[in-house]
């Protein structure tokens, strides 16, 4: 993964999207026959997510695109 190319821009990029609170987690499945990621956001809309996510240096460069957006309604969490 991080011998792809544009690594460090796409990490540098993922990385402000977790420092603006947008990204709560991420990283790639863990099954060799399929290559996915999946992100948990904080999002109001759906049109917010994908708006913010075309500005990935890997999605601009056709590295990577966004599979689906679906909701999730938190019901169980720990709050700090």
């Amino acid at each position: 993964m991080r011998e792809q190319n544009q690594w460090s821009e796409h990490a540098s990029f993922m990385n402000s999207l977790v420092d603006q609170g947008f990204v709560i987690l991420g990283g790639p499945i863990k099954d060799p026959s399929i290559h996915k990621a999946r992100l948990i956001v904080k999002s109001e809309s759906e049109s917010e997510v994908r708006n913010r996510l075309v500005k990935d240096p890997w999605i601009k460069s056709g590295l990577l695109k966004t599979a689906s957006i679906e909701l999730w309604e938190v019901l169980l969490s720990k709050e700090d």
